[in-house]
């Protein structure tokens, strides 16, 4: 059985959900120097995201993702109105979301979709159950490709 250490290249990002993306991109540009990198409305997962990056990261580093929910009834409205703006997951890349996510449901781990989805970038992505991850909602990146 494979493990998920032959899948895992890096961490991916961290993802924070907040009530104003604007507001949140500004604080973190004005307070930490971070550099917007990608911004996108995923209407799929109910969010408008944004990836931001230290200063002169051509992408290989760990970005911090802000998630704003599009409508009341999205996963990270939810999010928020149960535990207020915060850290919401943490994202592990992987070389192959496909054999990760097989990998870890053979050790009993539940995993949220039943095949990957599309994620911020054209990235394809899974989610560890947090219950099944110590209280964390786990993420699985697999980048697009040619990233």
């Amino acid at each position: 059985m494979e493990e998920l250490r032959d899948f895992v290249t890096a961490i991916d990002h961290v993802g924070i959900a907040v009530p104003d993306l604007d507001a949140a991109v500004a604080f973190h540009r004005e307070h930490f120097g971070l550099e917007l990198a990608h911004e996108e409305v995923n209407e799929e997962q109910g969010v408008r995201e944004a990836m931001l990056r230290a200063p002169g990261d051509d992408g290989a580093g760990a970005a911090v993702q802000l998630l704003a929910p599009l409508t009341p009834e999205s996963t990270i409205a939810k999010f928020l109105g149960r535990f207020g703006p915060g850290l919401q997951q943490l994202a592990y890349r992987v070389s192959d979301v496909d054999a990760a996510t097989v990998a870890l449901r053979a050790r009993g781990l539940r995993l949220l979709y039943d095949a990957p989805m599309r994620g911020t970038a054209g990235s394809r992505v899974n989610f560890v159950h947090p219950k099944d991850a110590g209280g964390v909602l786990v993420e699985l990146v697999e980048p697009p490709t040619g990233h």
